[in-house]
């Protein structure tokens, strides 16, 4: 068999599995995109912006920030989420992916043990394959499981977990999660990807809660809520000195253009601005959870992360398909992406749907519920 063949015979294996995966723009109304807030800036506010920017050195960074990528916005913007965020010092990443592969590959070492919540997102497990430690899951905040793992691990030990998980929505408990990494001496890292900008504050589970000195480390990112692009690290002066010299994601790429940074930095302080945009989009949260109380398929959150279980690959497409056959942009998560059996529509609440948009999603729920 040649490799085209090979190749072939593999994707027709995902379509015979229902996992095979396409690229298609979304529409409909959106109840699938990451974009809590939505547009957090108008035409007029971004072409101002664009005005105030200086253009001398043009438009892209030049460099990894290691050789001539370095600019003040990417200065301006690390000073500034160190002190809005409560860490010592920042650290940008062109993605929350590359962000999770260069920290989890360079931090822990081969005498370490990295215990990690069973629902964590796909980039801190292929950071954790990346790195020398070893590592074992844990039940998804099942605080008995951890602690009877942290009580057997070897070496330093690392938890990581998300403060709100992408796929089913739900919050870690990290006051538990902080007493027992204090307990067992343990470094505790959260990912905020899906916390800021969405809960409270806008920034972020630790900072609410008052937790931020006693974790090790903290992500969030640009991508979801904020509207643009990247991500930080939040930590110490020293693990960020770290990650510059040792996290590959970081040294070998050409950094973020200087002119997206700046937009970003403006943006991300628009959404902390944002609490009535906050309140409103929790409204209507509620609103949905209470409209759907009776359908056990719907998995419990309380963030606009929903989950609504149709198990098997084929029967979870065959549901979205009737979602945006009434003209519902909502996507099927199939397994593998989520583990065999609890296949789910993700459906994500914005603040910018309309109460009619979410009767109409209801109704169609209700209509096709399992």
């Amino acid at each position: 068999m040649n490799l085209h063949k090979r190749i072939e015979a593999k994707l027709e294996q995902k379509a015979l599995e229902g996992s095979l995966r396409t690229l298609k723009p979304v529409v409909g109304i959106d109840f699938c995109s990451n974009r809590y807030l939505g547009s957090l800036a108008s035409p007029e506010e971004i072409t101002a912006w664009l005005s105030e920017f200086p253009f001398d050195q043009g438009y892209g960074s030049g460099g990894s920030r290691l050789i001539s990528g370095t600019h003040p916005a990417h200065e301006a913007f690390e000073y500034f989420l160190s002190r809005e965020f409560a860490a010592e010092q920042a650290l940008l990443f062109n993605s929350g992916y590359d962000a999770n592969v260069g920290f989890f590959s360079a931090l822990p070492s081969r005498e370490d043990t990295i215990l990690y919540d069973q629902l964590a997102h796909a980039s801190i497990r292929d950071g954790i394959r990346l790195s020398l430690a070893k590592s074992l899951s844990f039940n998804h905040n099942d605080m008995q499981d951890l602690e009877n793992k942290l009580s057997k691990s070897e070496g330093l030990t690392w938890v990581v977990v998300e403060s709100v998980y992408s796929m089913d929505g739900d919050q870690a408990p990290l006051a538990e999660l902080c007493r027992l990494c204090e307990k067992y001496g343990a470094a505790l890292v959260v990912d905020e990807a899906h916390a800021v900008g969405v809960l409270g504050s806008g920034k972020g589970l630790c900072v609410d809660l008052d937790l931020s000195h006693r974790v090790f480390a903290r992500l969030i990112t640009f991508g979801k809520a904020i509207g643009a692009h990247g991500a930080a690290w939040l930590s110490t002066k020293a693990v960020i000195y770290f990650l510059i010299n040792h996290a590959r994601s970081f040294i070998y790429t050409t950094a973020l253009p200087p002119l997206d940074v700046y937009i970003t930095h403006q943006l991300l302080v628009k959404a902390l601005e944002a609490s009535v945009l906050r309140i409103e989009l929790q409204a209507k949260v509620d609103y949905f959870r209470e409209m759907l109380a009776h359908q056990s398929a719907l998995l419990p959150s309380q963030t606009p992360i929903q989950g609504f279980l149709v198990p098997g690959n084929e029967e979870v497409l065959a549901k979205a398909k009737q979602l945006n056959q009434a003209g519902i942009a909502c996507k099927a998560i199939r397994y593998p992406t989520v583990p065999r059996g609890t296949e789910r529509l993700r459906i994500i609440i914005h603040a910018f749907n309309t109460y009619s948009e979410l009767d109409h999603l209801i109704h169609t729920l209700n209509n096709h519920g399992t």
